[in-house]
């Protein structure tokens, strides 16, 4: 008899949520991850009072009550609305696109001038056959909109001129014609009371947890101490890159702590011209309405993912999605092994799909026992 139900690869939120579920089934866990810290990329450091998105903003966001409620009965979360600015040369816009963009514009006052201005901006491209990105978004907004709100941004972030990406990463460009700043259309959203720390500590409650652990240099010894393991992990480096290592983007950031209680008034400030390297500019205080006297702001720079670096976004190209198909055929052989979360998917998921996607795998597999 082993001496786990399961080795659970990855103390995210995946792992962590299917730990869970699984404890609630009398199932005995061990969770391993490599990294110092439980909850992977919702890991929040404290800072003389202010707790630091370490990998970026995460602002929780859902339409399923169901989710909602669960990750409540955790913790708290507060009424924090995701309400990004975007700063271009110095000029300050609402973000989403809205009538508080469009007055920033063009000073139109009304939807109907608004509707005109934006059918204007379109026809004047003459664009029907998107070839990229660019023209994808000039059919689709106009160049005012594309060039000062868009452009910059998307190139920093893809780390490619938007003439070289697909039109496919830009379906739509939500407009709305309502003074609305919401980001988010969701019905529930929010952050926290006191971090998202506090949601992992509920989530792995009671189990054995392994920090500082490379599950994948010892990947034998710790499958054999379960039944099954769930891997969270990237979906190549399970299989030793034996198709070829997916691509990703990445993310570094600079955290800065200065002696003044509100540095730009917002949490997300977007830096929107090709010319700053950073995308953004977070400032942590904002998303718990502190009110200490100092503040921490972040700068996010994107870049290319190299061995060694923390993977955050697939490249979701056309020679990348077949290297999953493969991985994906070699994943179905492992009868003992549940492969789930972004890295494991070779998927983007924002947090609540993460928790759904690890709650569906839960009940099918817990359902079987």
């Amino acid at each position: 008899m082993k001496e786990y139900d399961y080795i659970i690869a990855g103390a995210g939120l995946f792992g962590a949520t299917f730990a869970h579920q699984a404890r609630k089934h009398g199932k005995k866990c061990l969770v391993i991850d490599r990294r110092s810290h439980t909850g992977g990329n919702t890991f929040c450091r404290n800072v003389d009072g202010i707790n630091v998105h370490e990998y970026g903003a995460h602002i929780f966001h859902t339409n399923d009550k169901g989710i909602w409620d669960f990750v409540n009965s955790f913790v708290e979360f507060n009424r924090y609305t995701n309400s990004p600015v975007a700063n271009y040369e110095g000029k300050l816009y609402n973000l989403p696109f809205n009538m508080n963009t469009f007055y920033q514009l063009w000073s139109v006052k009304t939807p109907a001038e608004a509707e005109q201005k934006i059918k204007e901006q379109v026809a004047s491209v003459h664009i029907s056959k998107p070839a990229n990105l660019e023209e994808q978004a000039l059919m689709l907004v106009g160049p005012d909109i594309y060039e000062k709100l868009i452009k910059g941004y998307t190139e920093k972030q893809w780390g490619r001129k938007a003439t070289e990406l697909p039109a496919f990463i830009i379906k739509r460009l939500p407009v709305r014609f309502t003074f609305d700043n919401n980001y988010f259309n969701d019905r529930y959203q929010g952050i926290p009371h006191g971090g998202y720390n506090l949601l992992t500590a509920g989530l792995l409650e009671g189990i054995e947890v392994k920090l500082n652990t490379d599950f994948l240099a010892d990947k034998d010894y710790f499958s054999n101490l379960g039944n099954k393991v769930v891997y969270t992990g990237a979906l190549d480096e399970y299989f030793g890159h034996r198709f070829g290592a997916l691509q990703y983007r990445s993310l570094r950031f600079e955290h800065e702590q200065l002696d003044i209680a509100n540095y730009q008034g917002n949490a997300v400030v977007n830096y929107t011209e090709a010319s700053i390297p950073f995308t953004r500019i977070i400032e942590h205080k904002h998303f718990e309405f502190g009110t200490q006297p100092h503040t921490i702001i972040t700068r996010e720079y994107p870049a290319e993912w190299e061995k060694g670096m923390e993977p955050y976004y697939p490249v979701n190209d056309d020679q990348n999605m077949e290297r999953v198909k493969h991985y994906q055929q070699l994943e179905k052989k492992k009868k003992n092994v549940l492969f789930g979360g972004r890295l494991a998917e070779y998927k983007y998921y924002d947090m609540h799909q993460v928790i759904a996607a690890a709650l569906v795998t839960a009940r099918k597999e817990l359902a079987a026992e």
